[in-house]
């Protein structure tokens, strides 16, 4: 039994904590916030999406997000004021629209294996989460949208998706209250949604049964790692230090900064996303919000019910630093959107938030040992934390656990 230091009690450090704890591991959390699944396991748009793992890099995105820079309420937004580390992460972006092919077929294989890992967690540890098995439907306004959208299906058909397209009519009957007009769709019966935040939760409970301890509200001022082990210094008055055989990065965007304090180079760049919460007070809002998960591809918009009583919308890419603002320009297209394709639901109760993707250049997670021994990362996961956490997660366990097994961190 080995004593391991989880960095960050989001739903990527718990998924890890729990991973570790399976394999016979003593383990401690370190998290700058009061509970766990504060920042931006808190609120998003609660996809389970497989269907979603089509990378960014191309082409069509830099030439769409340049359309886009003067619009405040594009579903991309990038703000030009010169940042090193924007322009250099832009760059890495661009120089990986070649890798494009591959790592959307390798993403959307870690999240087919993620579901069953998370289902049986949910299952294991009986956490209820808002749990929705309906599938995830794509939904296209313009035909040449939805042709090169077919196209790129079938790299997920390749990695082994079920999805497929569906008319116009055959939308309407996967969920009726839908409105307007529409070139066609694109349906994953085998996604579904669920609450991260409530899930974040159950599942942090279930480690401290286990044996874990969570350090919350304190940050990490100081680590270093040597053959020996690792020491992480906690900010505070009174310099308190941890110490363990191992430490797991999985601290979202602050990875970049804890990965350069172990001599690591961990290009993560915060990409803010914003969602609003329906608060569907009555019968008729209940009975006209859709069950059905839905994303509009031309608006970047994602939904996803939860409960009877709560409908999540979130959407939108704003590269713009370390900002967490929450923006009425930003939130004003989804509400407006809300109301544009389900008319008989009230929004008169909405509730807004944003929150920072930790985002790669090349899109795919960061799931690998540091340069220094006791040195590993499982952060970098964008806007597919909550669809890859459970896989991700048994990955870098088994890496420590081998690493640990073996003697060396080499």
């Amino acid at each position: 039994m080995r004593h391991i230091i989880v960095v960050g009690a989001g739903i990527t450090g718990v998924t890890t904590a729990h991973s570790l704890l399976k394999r016979g591991h003593t383990v401690t959390l370190i998290e700058k916030h009061r509970y766990a699944g504060m920042e931006t396991s808190f609120a998003n748009g609660g996809q389970l999406s497989a269907s979603n793992a089509e990378v960014w890099n191309s082409w069509g995105t830099i030439l769409r997000g340049l359309r886009w820079m003067l619009r405040k309420d594009a579903p991309l937004l990038l703000n030009p004021w010169p940042s090193f580390h924007k322009y250099s992460w832009l760059a890495e972006f661009c120089f990986h629209i070649r890798h494009y092919r591959r790592n959307t077929i390798e993403t959307t294989r870690l999240a087919i294996a993620a579901r069953r890992h998370l289902y049986e967690l949910a299952r294991l540890e009986n956490i209820d989460f808002d749990l929705v098995e309906r599938g995830i439907l794509h939904i296209y306004h313009d035909a040449t949208a939805l042709d090169r959208a077919v196209r790129s299906n079938a790299l997920l058909r390749e990695a082994g998706l079920d999805r497929f397209r569906v008319t116009p009519d055959e939308m309407r009957e996967i969920e009726p209250t839908l409105n307007g007009r529409y070139a066609g769709g694109l349906y994953t019966p085998s996604d579904a949604t669920g609450d991260i935040h409530k899930f974040t939760r159950g599942l942090a409970a279930a480690c401290e049964r286990k044996g874990a301890v969570f350090c919350f509200g304190r940050s990490v001022a100081a680590i270093h790692a040597a053959s020996d082990g690792v020491i992480v210094r906690l900010s505070g008055e009174e310099a308190e230090t941890i110490t363990g055989e191992a430490v797991v990065i999985c601290a979202g965007t602050a990875s970049r900064h804890l990965a350069t304090m172990l001599g690591d180079r961990i290009n993560i760049y915060p990409v803010k996303g914003y969602s609003i919460t329906v608060c569907l007070d009555d019968e008729t809002s209940q009975q006209a919000a859709p069950t059905v998960s839905l994303l509009d591809e031309d608006a970047k918009i994602v939904t996803s019910r939860l409960g009877t009583d709560r409908f999540r919308v979130a959407g939108t890419a704003e590269f713009n630093g370390m900002n967490k603002d929450i923006r009425a320009d930003r939130i004003e297209p989804l509400v407006r959107w809300s109301e544009k394709l389900f008319p008989s639901m009230a929004t008169n109760r909405v509730v807004p938030w944003a929150g920072l993707r930790p985002m790669t250049p090349n899109m795919m997670p960061r799931v690998a040992r540091g340069r220094r021994p006791g040195v590993f990362y499982n952060t970098g996961h964008g806007h597919l934390g909550w669809t890859l956490s459970a896989v991700t997660a048994e990955l870098i366990a088994e890496q420590v656990n081998q690493s640990l097994l073996v003697g060396s961190y080499v």
